[in-house]
């Protein structure tokens, strides 16, 4: 599922061509559609590269709330155990729906908000860092990885909930406000690559992780911004793991026990 945030679509589809799944692409907001148990039903996993929920304007962004219908039959795929896996920008999705970010782990906020009660200040981003990834933990998504891999990338200072992921991956780079940029700054008021008089907490450098939500599995992957992403070796087998995991049975049964 896409739409909401620009990408190079034929560096990306390529991508999918070339690892070892079979899938069906839709946009939002004709994706919305599926998230119910009949339309979803021929699928065996759902891979976010969306941001829904949130337009830009020349005044910033202007946030949707989703309606109930579309939340209940959310809701209703997360109860029947549907394995779901969210790309990159797809942290930033439906930024009026609290829940949302409970289900994948974290939030990237394009302007300050609440999250879990707090005021939180809007999210760091920084375009071609180039970083090490370290596997944290041997499980299916890091089958067939070195314990240690280079990647060129987008990354996000960014809201991670530590407290219900399980980390994956971490990177070496620093995740602390002089290394990122204002999000706010750059949709709101137009000033790409800009920090001044913005703060920011440091945040976590975990960047993939698994956890449940209800009964389904979920996986995040932070990376993933453009097509030297994607033509990486490490990160199609990134990507081609999480998928072949949460639609496993095995990812099903983990999600269910807890």
């Amino acid at each position: 599922m896409t739409k909401g945030h620009p990408f190079e679509r034929d560096a990306f589809f390529g991508m999918f061509d070339d690892i070892d799944v079979n899938w069906t692409h839709v946009e939002q907001p004709a994706a919305r559609e599926f998230f119910n148990t009949e339309l979803a039903a021929n699928y065996e996993a759902l891979v976010m590269y969306d941001m829904p929920g949130i337009q830009f304007g020349v005044d910033g962004p202007v946030m949707e709330t989703p309606s109930d219908s579309y939340k209940k039959g959310f809701t209703n795929l997360l109860e029947s155990g549907k394995g779901m896996v969210f790309m990159h920008h797809a942290i930033a999705g439906w930024p009026a729906w609290q829940e949302y970010a409970e289900i994948i782990g974290g939030r990237f906020l394009y302007q300050p908000d609440t999250l879990r009660g707090e005021g939180r200040p809007d999210s760091g981003y920084r375009h071609k860092v180039e970083h090490t990834l370290s596997v944290l933990e041997n499980h299916p998504i890091t089958n067939g990885l070195p314990p240690e891999f280079q990647m060129t990338d987008e990354l996000y200072l960014s809201e991670v909930f530590t407290d219900s992921i399980e980390p994956l991956l971490a990177s070496s780079y620093d995740f602390t406000r002089d290394n990122f940029y204002s999000a706010t700054k750059a949709v709101k008021d137009g000033r790409m690559f800009d920090n001044e008089g913005w703060d920011h907490p440091d945040g976590s450098n975990v960047v993939g992780w698994v956890k449940h939500y209800r009964n389904s599995p979920i996986a995040y992957i932070q990376g993933g911004d453009d097509p030297e992403a994607y033509s990486s070796a490490h990160y199609r087998q990134l990507i081609q793991n999480a998928i072949q995991w949460a639609a496993s049975d095995a990812a099903l049964d983990w999600a269910r026990l807890r």
